[in-house]
């Protein structure tokens, strides 16, 4: 279905991204169906849809990865398309093509095709190259032997970088800084592509000294038309993720700013893409340059890969161009012709987001594991705009990642914007759960964010973690378990207009439902672990040996010992996924491994035992 105009949109995502879709599409007059896991059916993308539809359990791989359920869903809610938010579908191009195929629905995004070519890496850039933008040294074909790595080590310099075809983010990328590195790093790079993107193939590339992360903001229509939005530069991260993006960069001369933005738009056009997308490239900094000296045309700049949808800050863009860019996804996907040529474009004054995560910036980012919003009053005025989806009373979810809001502050030029940003961060009132606003309001008086001078490796290299630590102490707060009361769900049969419903009814407050023993005990549930079979006493544990424990909810990605093993201090006994990231858990003293009580692909929660060790 092409060439209408849509009724009726199906978002296939949750928190944030799922309201500021369908604010867009309340705009334009058209009606909203969200989809949820069990996990948050409270949730405020839920009560802000006018439809809403259970599609699973809490675990995203039942629930928002499940194409048929998403799909199915879309065609008995009567939605004429998919909207596919960031994150978890949007850039799979397998549901992209089901979509396609699927009568009746119309998929908000680039073609299957296009996602093909250009969501996996070495694709992407043999386009690029044959389009005549710059790239980074290293390999066109997927790399499977360490010695590979080696030799590209050897041949262009370490540290070496092993990313995942389909990764993103940082999430399937490992740095290898020597050759006794390259089999451990390998293995890694490709167990966690499989594990994200379900795509195990890796390549290689040179890994930059002093990169700046510069991305430009793309739109495609079906007429032959693309058009670049100017750039954002997101070179405040920690370990890939980032943190606080900008635009447009305050590194960039007007020189450089076109010859990178011209690059995005003839990379995408070879491509044939269409709709929304975001070319990143790395940039070359010069530590030893003025404040006042911009980067010049002569800068060396490198692609890096294409976002095929909308990403994470693209509200920095809305507010510099005043152009709205989700509108524009769902118009294109109509069959609308861009109405702007590109001199149309214009850049006024400046604009931050700030990612404002459940983590603690003091202990190395933790996320939050549980908790309840006590208060939240965000900040507004002149130049402040808020996205989010939790309102005050809400209990954080952590099934999935930890950012709960989006600040996003503008200015007439930079300076404005930061003293801004530093009375809206300073007005968030945030309480009941620890956020990273400590950390935010620290880097507005940072000398090199100030300056513009810091790279992608600022963070986790050079800035003085006692600073952060001080940040905490000053303008934190803390998480505070939730007390819930008991809740009782109830499950009822309704008939509306000759259609049947199941319905659920939670009663707060009311006694809990009796569980028969017997019943519980045939569940499948493990005995004695925390949380199952209806007990809260301490999980049972075989032998005198001390225990290790899970410090945060997660899913068991390798396990690297048995039962009878010696480790010793430091060893790492299993690797734990949480809030997309690769943890390593290490044996805290030397022993014998006695028993392993977790197996790969198992969830674990917080305070659960994972081994006993001797």
């Amino acid at each position: 279905m092409t060439g209408d105009e849509f009724d009726k949109i199906l978002v296939a995502n949750r928190g944030e991204i799922a309201v500021r879709v369908m604010r867009a599409c309340r705009d334009l007059g058209i009606e909203t169906v969200a989809v949820y896991s069990e996990a948050d059916k409270d949730g405020g993308h839920v009560r802000y849809a006018d439809e809403a539809y259970n599609v699973g359990p809490a675990r995203a791989a039942d629930s928002y990865l499940d194409h048929e359920a998403i799909i199915e869903t879309a065609q008995r809610a009567d939605a004429d398309a998919i909207h596919p938010g960031y994150g978890f579908l949007a850039e799979n191009a397998e549901f992209a093509g089901k979509v396609e195929a699927a009568e009746g629905v119309t998929w908000i995004g680039p073609s299957s095709d296009a996602m093909e070519r250009l969501g996996e890496k070495t694709n992407a850039r043999s386009i690029m190259q044959e389009a005549d933008v710059p790239i980074v040294p290293g390999t066109t074909d997927p790399v499977d032997d360490p010695e590979e790595v080696v030799e590209f080590g050897e041949e262009y310099g370490f540290p070496v970088a092993i990313k995942a075809e389909g990764g993103g983010g940082g999430r399937g990328m490992k740095v290898v800084r020597g050759a006794d590195e390259a089999a451990d790093k390998l293995d890694s790079a490709k167990r966690e592509g499989e594990a994200y993107f379900d795509n195990a193939s890796v390549y290689l590339e040179r890994f930059l000294e002093t990169p700046r992360h510069v991305e430009v903001q793309i739109l495609g229509d079906e007429h032959g038309e693309v058009r670049h939005l100017g750039e954002r530069d997101c070179s405040l991260q920690r370990r890939h993720q980032k943190v606080i993006e900008e635009g447009p960069s305050p590194a960039l001369s007007p020189a450089l700013r076109e010859q990178i933005g011209e690059a995005a738009r003839r990379g995408v056009r070879a491509a044939d893409y269409t709709n929304a997308g975001t070319v990143e490239f790395l940039v070359e900094e010069d530590p030893d340059r003025d404040p006042d000296e911009l980067l010049g045309p002569e800068t060396d700049f490198y692609f890096l890969e294409v976002n095929t949808r909308i990403q994470v800050e693209h509200t920095v863009t809305e507010e510099i161009t005043d152009i709205d860019i989700v509108k524009w996804q769902i118009r294109i996907a109509e069959g609308e012709q861009l109405s702007f040529e590109q001199e149309d474009v214009d850049i006024e004054g400046h604009a931050f987001e700030f990612r404002i995560n459940a983590e603690n910036a003091a202990e190395e980012f933790a996320p939050a594991t549980g908790g309840r919003l006590d208060t939240y009053d965000p900040p507004g005025g002149v130049g402040v705009r808020m996205d989010d989806a939790l309102r005050q009373g809400d209990d954080l979810v952590t099934d999935y990642d930890s950012m709960i809001a989006k600040l996003i502050v503008a200015g007439s030029d930079r300076e404005e914007a930061i003293a801004r940003s530093k009375r809206a961060l300073a007005e968030f009132e945030v309480e009941g759960i620890v956020t990273i606003i400590p950390f935010h309001r620290l880097m507005l008086d940072d000398e090199r964010f100030v300056e513009g001078k810091h790279t992608t490796k600022y963070l986790d290299e050079h800035i003085d973690r006692s600073r952060i630590d001080d940040a905490q102490e000053t303008w934190g707060t803390a998480t505070v378990e939730s007390d819930d009361e008991d809740t009782t769900t109830r499950e009822f049969t309704v008939e509306v207009d000759d259609q049947r419903f199941e319905v659920e009814l939670e009663e707060h407050g009311a006694p809990a439902i009796q569980v028969d023993e017997a019943a519980t005990e045939t569940s499948g549930e493990r005995p004695g672990r925390a949380g199952s079979g209806g007990t809260d006493d301490e999980p049972e544990v075989s032998g005198d040996g001390e225990t290790v424990t899970a410090e945060m909810q997660g899913t068991i990605l390798d396990i690297n010992v048995a039962e009878g093993d010696d480790v010793s201090q430091g060893d790492i006994l299993c690797v734990l996924e949480a809030m997309k990231m690769e943890n390593d858990i290490v044996a805290e003293y030397g022993g014998t491994v006695q028993d392993v009580r977790i197996s790969e692909d198992e969830s674990v929660d917080m305070g659960d035992v994972m081994f006993v060790i001797e």
